[in-house]
């Protein structure tokens, strides 16, 4: 059994405030599937929008190239398009263009039958007041963890 692969994008919550998540399937072609399955994608500058078309389409997201392969690779940042309902296309389509918000990957894994799929969310970025309350918060929760267990010994 191969290990799962779940890489993440450990940044964006921290960037943004997520409103909506959807998953959604990834056109690939034969040697990028196989570096995923090696673990070598990163997602963490990575964004979705849409073309043209009405596709929407992930940018920014790397895939390096397969080791084995020879001149039938792929490109590494190329722009690859992503599949989800058209119902759900419609409905993010509209929330950008209406509201400015933006749509971001989170996480990129393999299902039970052996796709890749991504997890993304409708996010509306967050001011550097609100980045400053987040890290308050966590400072406070570690010192009062450490209060907490210097009086449980």
């Amino acid at each position: 059994m191969q290990k799962a692969i779940n890489i993440k994008n450990k940044k964006a919550r921290f960037e943004y405030e997520f409103l909506d998540t959807y998953i959604a399937g990834i056109v690939l072609k034969g040697t990028e599937i196989k570096a995923i399955r090696m673990g070598k994608a990163s997602i963490s500058e990575s964004f979705c929008e849409f073309n043209e078309k009405g596709e929407l389409l992930v940018i920014n997201m790397t895939v390096q190239e397969y080791s084995h392969a020879y001149h039938f690779n792929h490109t590494p940042k190329a722009a690859r398009k992503l599949l989800l309902k058209k119902k759900e296309l419609k409905k993010l389509f509209k929330e950008v263009k209406n509201t400015g918000l933006t749509i971001i990957p989170i996480t990129l894994f393999i299902n039970d039958k052996g796709l890749a799929k991504l997890k993304i969310v409708l996010a509306k970025g967050k001011k550097l007041y609100d980045k400053r309350e987040v890290l308050k918060d966590r400072d406070n929760k570690r010192d009062l963890d450490r209060l907490k267990k210097s009086f449980n010994k």
